[in-house]
């Protein structure tokens, strides 16, 4: 009946502990109150579309009223009876006739506008929900619905925001973006629709109504908020990390659905107002989806191998937003990263919010990779180590049987070897030796490491619950660096931490100016809800304190970085990845640009084609320049060949070595010398950085 069907949907927003008082509140009349059923966002059409009167909810005045539309008794009986009888009464009864006065329209076609702000998991999600919108086949068998992308956002029906929930700074820009969204709305409304309000198609009344576009909040910020986006109506969509999959239904229960009456396009109204889901889950990874990147071209791609983490440091809001760690089975991710590198990626950045946690526990992972001997004194199952001893994971369940960081990063390394990997972002607590030995042995595996300190004070990174002490990090810091000499490092720093005194606030001082980072992100402290030092510790640090700290912080790690690129690269030979044109390149000063093995940032020089030598050509004549006896006549007539060669085109995607010859800060500057292969680099001894050979002047 009308009254149990709408019982249900009334079950689907409450739980079933509330299917007492919704019955007590509708009882015998059927009538909902509409402060009631705007609690619940039900719309007065979808509210309309379910009783069509009160008549019809109350069993005494229920008449049984069948439309004229052909079908009879007979046709639900031949429907439910066995195949065998079906073909005998098709005969008798014919097919079941079609309704001309209310048909269901072609499928909706939406356009999407979706903006990323945050980190790389952010930007690697945005390729997901890319994906799962695009998935046209799939939309339309379920929801009869279809996407597509739009860069203009006033041409979007839907305009979704990827949000962030680390920093409040980063939040306001999303309350900012959303209020300015809403008013452009209303002041350039989508065209108008004719919405058809009632349930008998005879008693529709046709009006106008103003198109709104649908804003979605999506994201970290969508999970800590949840319904509170909805304030002050700057959101009508709230789905949080772990509930993508569900953008296509929430979309298609918030638009307009077309309808085709007696020839006329006309639309019935949203069934909901607004649509929330943020359930996190236990073991979404999205491994089955293969993102959709926006920048196909991009020679560099990120590919998620785990979500979540189990860390919980006392400021951190991510375990709130992003749930516990799970992490995808290896051979997805080795069979998603070689579909990249046959399509022209040449690096790989593997993604996790504790990316060098990961542990692929499935049953082939098991099967294959069994566990090792416990070691007892380690506290921990077998198979898992941290950096060094003075190192904790807050977690004790970690370890076991299973794939590792160390055999994912093996196994990525091992598609090609002219194929580069990254990762991001790691905690400190888990780089084993084996990982950093694997990194000195691969050299498709850049030196290349984030290493987030957060504080130098040993009783800062207590409170911040870290796992760590300053003189284990040190200690890690110098196992790094006898491991991989060529390693880059960065990090990053939280100033005003709860309770930060001067002298703490000195000691990352000099932590910093002990270890000299190549690259740091640097930020005021912002206390974030639900996490622990909001609920236990006191954010005390006055905010001019905060930024007098950090413009401290920044002022350290620039004057280091300087003073490490003038030391360590200007006069190297460093081997680059080419990404294209610089933005500031000019058509009077042409630029490009690409980063090193260590992901510095490098700009060269080039003409409006970038040309150089190529690898086959320069190769023997290093050889030769490389001898300590060769005859001074020989030598010249060798370079004058090699200088009379011909040039080869460089493009984006191929590796080129460059001679750095000037530091700007973290940013270096240099002169293209040849294009180049991974292998090719390594064979001439140059894998290190040498300085140029001094007899090789390449004019």
């Amino acid at each position: 009946s009308y009254y149990n069907i709408y019982i249900r949907k009334l079950l689907d927003y409450k739980t079933r502990r509330k299917q007492k008082m919704i019955k007590n509140l509708i009882g015998n009349s059927g009538h909902v109150p509409r402060s009631f059923r705007k609690s619940l966002k039900i719309t007065t059409a979808g509210y309309r579309r379910w009783f069509s009167n009160k008549s019809d909810l109350d069993p005494k005045k229920r008449t049984r009223k069948l439309p004229d539309d052909g079908i009879t008794l007979s046709h639900f009986v031949a429907s439910s009876k066995t195949e065998d009888m079906a073909s005998s009464l098709e005969e008798d009864i014919g097919p079941i006739p079609t309704s001309v006065g209310y048909l269901q329209a072609a499928p909706r076609v939406l356009k999407f506008h979706l903006k990323t702000y945050g980190c790389q998991m952010n930007v690697n999600d945005s390729d997901i929900i890319r994906s799962i919108l695009l998935d046209e086949e799939e939309n339309l068998s379920t929801h009869q619905i279809s996407f597509e992308e739009t860069q203009e956002e006033m041409e979007a029906d839907v305009l979704l925001t990827n949000t962030c929930a680390i920093r409040e700074n980063a939040e306001q820009k999303v309350w900012n973006r959303l209020k300015q969204l809403r008013a452009h709305d209303r002041k350039s409304p989508l065209n108008e629709l004719k919405i058809l309000d009632g349930e008998d198609e005879k008693k529709y009344k046709k009006k106008k109504n103003r198109r709104k576009r649908i804003i979605g909040v999506l994201g970290c910020m969508a999970e800590r908020l949840k319904e509170d986006m909805f304030k002050d109506g700057t959101a009508d969509l709230i789905v949080g990390p772990d509930a993508y999959r569900d953008l296509p239904r929430l979309v298609s229960a918030l638009a307009p659905t077309p309808i085709d009456t007696a020839g006329e396009n006309m639309y019935e109204a949203p069934m909901m107002d607004r649509a929330l889901n943020v359930e996190l889950s236990f073991d979404e990874t999205y491994a089955d989806i293969r993102p959709v990147r926006a920048n196909p071209g991009d020679v560099s791609a990120f590919v998620s191998v785990m979500r979540g983490c189990n860390n919980m440091c006392s400021y951190c809001v991510v375990p709130f937003t992003r749930g516990r760690e799970r992490s995808r089975e290896l051979e997805s991710i080795v069979e998603e990263s070689r579909g990249l590198f046959e399509n022209g990626v040449k690096e790989i950045v593997l993604l996790g919010q504790n990316v060098n946690s990961y542990h692929d526990r499935s049953d082939n992972a098991i099967q294959l990779k069994p566990a090792l001997s416990a070691d007892s004194s380690s506290g921990y199952k077998a198979g898992y180590k941290t950096s060094n001893d003075g190192f904790l994971n807050l977690f004790r369940l970690r370890g076991g049987a299973g794939y590792y960081f160390v055999d994912l990063v093996e196994a990525i390394s091992d598609i090609d070897p002219e194929l580069r990997v990254r990762f991001t972002s790691p905690h400190p607590k888990d780089y084993p030796p084996e990982l950093l030995s694997l990194m000195a042995e691969r050299h498709n595996v850049c030196n290349n490491l984030h290493m987030p300190a957060q504080s130098g004070s040993t009783t800062v990174l207590e409170r911040m619950r870290r796992g760590y002490s300053r003189e284990a990090y040190f200690e890690l810091i110098d196992d790094v660096r006898s491991t991989i000499p060529d390693v880059s490092i960065s990090s990053d720093f939280i100033t005003g931490f709860c309770g930060e005194s001067e002298e703490e606030h000195a000691d990352t001082l000099s932590l910093m100016e002990q270890v000299k980072f190549d690259q740091a992100y640097m930020f005021a402290y912002s206390m974030r809800g639900k996490t622990h030092a909001n609920r236990t510790m006191q954010d005390d640090v006055p905010e001019d304190v905060k930024s007098r700290r950090l413009q401290e912080v920044i002022a350290m790690f620039r004057n280091n970085v300087q003073q490490r690129n003038d030391e360590h690269e200007v006069g190297k030979l460093r081997l680059v990845l080419v990404e294209g044109e610089s933005k500031r390149s000019s058509a009077e000063s042409r630029r490009w640009g690409g980063r090193t093995d260590q992901n510095k940032r490098i700009i060269f020089p080039t003409k409006e084609i970038p040309q150089c030598w190529s690898e086959e050509s320069v190769k023997p004549i290093l050889s030769t320049l490389s001898q300590p006896n060769t005859d001074p006549t020989m030598r010249s007539a060798l370079m004058n060949n090699f200088i009379q060669s011909p040039k080869v085109q460089i493009e984006a995607g191929d590796y080129a070595v460059v001679e750095v010859n000037e530091a700007r800060g973290h940013t270096l500057r240099g002169e293209l010398l040849w294009r180049s292969s991974m292998q090719g680099f390594q064979e001439m001894g140059l894998t290190q950085g040498n300085v140029g050979n001094p007899f090789f002047n390449f004019g």
